[in-house]
């Protein structure tokens, strides 16, 4: 009988977090978008997001961003 492989379960982090959220390579650079966010919404939420979105001829993602961009403005000056 064969051995049976181990997978990683689905929460799992990696083990190397340089790898899985990058930072910019170089001072003074900035890449956009460093990193991933996951919430869970409601099925109608997640429509109205669209149906939003669509109306403002934009993305939900960039939506959102600007949304969290305009309610957690950078105080630091670090990222433009």
């Amino acid at each position: 009988m064969t051995k049976r492989r181990t997978l990683p379960s689905f929460a799992s982090r990696p083990a190397d977090p340089e790898r899985w959220v990058k930072a910019p390579d170089k001072p003074g650079t900035t890449h956009r978008f460093t990193a991933r966010l996951t919430i869970d919404v409601t099925p109608a939420l997640r429509a109205r997001l669209k149906v939003a979105a669509f109306q403002r001829g934009m993305t939900v993602a960039d939506m959102l961003r600007a949304l969290l961009a305009r309610e957690f403005p950078d105080i630091s000056g670090d990222v433009p």
